[in-house]
């Protein structure tokens, strides 16, 4: 990985750019992650020995970039944690959809069941053992052609969420051929998390980091993506 992004820094929490195709913690490939990333960052940084604490506090998925927190202390872990299970982290995507939806705005409810030998989320109903409910808030900002760049917020954090719903309204994310078949295009996934916003756990002041998506890179240099994240 190529020198680290960071956003924001201070002595409880530090927001950083995942970059695309990078895990967000380890996992069983073994591949270099963010959280072991940032460790050796401050590590260096402030010339720690020894163990490094620095809190996992949500995730997005490896082929997915953009702002993420992580937690410098327990204390702001426990409590970035708990704003996650209440709903008060606000968290906005772009993504570029293979066609425009026919409702230009909506909101999609659904529930999700993850296969866990093979990875993969599948469509599901309301009571089936392991299934659980995912929202979703889409809005079309522009279309070019074949393809759409959506703004998209999660009421919900649930493992290929927005990849999974949008492809079940047959409007796959680009590049998503797990859940989108032929139909989504081939190339990197055109999904980019933007927005992070949440309360700062001591200070107690809302705090909201932007950063676009790569905007020389196809698809999204069809659309102009810097406007798109612009603050109203």
């Amino acid at each position: 990985m190529n020198e680290l992004t960071v956003l924001y820094e201070d002595n409880h929490v530090i927001v950083v750019l995942k970059p695309q195709n990078v895990a967000s913690c380890p996992d069983e490939s073994g591949d270099g992650n963010m959280l072991d990333f940032i460790k050796e960052y401050l590590r260096e940084k402030y010339q720690k020995k020894g163990n490094v604490f620095l809190g996992l506090v949500h995730r997005l998925d490896r082929p997915t970039g953009g702002v993420m927190v992580f937690a410098k202390t327990s204390k702001a872990a426990s409590r970035l944690s708990s704003q996650m299970r209440t709903g008060d982290f606000e968290k906005k995507y772009l993504a570029v959809l293979v066609g425009a939806p026919a409702e230009e705005s909506g909101r999609l409810v659904n529930y999700l069941k993850k296969n866990t030998v093979n990875n993969t989320v599948y469509l599901s109903t309301q009571g089936t053992d392991g299934a659980k409910l995912a929202v979703l808030d889409y809005r079309i900002l522009a279309a070019k052609g074949e393809l759409a760049l959506a703004d998209i917020e999660l009421h919900t954090g649930r493992s290929h969420q927005i990849r999974v719903q949008m492809a079940g309204i047959s409007h796959p994310v680009y590049g998503d051929v797990r859940y989108g078949g032929e139909k989504a295009q081939k190339g990197k996934l055109a999904l980019w998390a933007y927005s992070l916003t949440f309360t700062h756990p001591v200070r107690g002041e809302r705090m909201r980091f932007i950063a676009p998506p790569p905007a020389g890179e196809a698809p999204w240099s069809r659309f102009d993506v810097d406007a798109a994240v612009r603050p109203i």
